[in-house]
């Protein structure tokens, strides 16, 4: 070995010999892949956030879509019941008419 790199050996820092410049630009391809992997790790955490929130609020909408429906279905059978009904056609002049009511039967020919 020559005197440079008995040197380099001898260093008692340990990261000197690992990061090498020759060692660095030798693995610039890795350490590129590395970091586009990284980039892609973080942008996929950031887009499942993105979309655990949007579901959220669109079952928070559909509750509350939910909670509206079953209120305007009780009203709406609470107003066809036969006692609301007659409240609602009596300021009207419309009664329950107490004749029975007569079957049309049709002529045969």
């Amino acid at each position: 070995m020559t005197e440079i790199a008995k040197n380099i050996n001898s260093n008692g820092n340990p990261l000197k010999r690992i990061f090498r410049y020759h060692w660095v630009t030798a693995n610039m391809n890795f350490f590129l892949f590395l970091s586009v992997l990284t980039i892609l790790y973080i942008a996929n955490g950031h887009l499942a956030d993105k979309t655990i929130r949007n579901i959220n609020k669109t079952q928070n909408e559909l509750q509350e879509l939910q909670y509206q429906y079953k209120t305007l279905k009780s009203e709406v059978m609470f107003k066809s019941e036969e006692e609301q009904v007659l409240k609602a056609t009596e300021p009207l002049g419309l009664k329950i008419s107490k004749e029975v009511p007569q079957r049309l039967q049709l002529e045969k020919r």
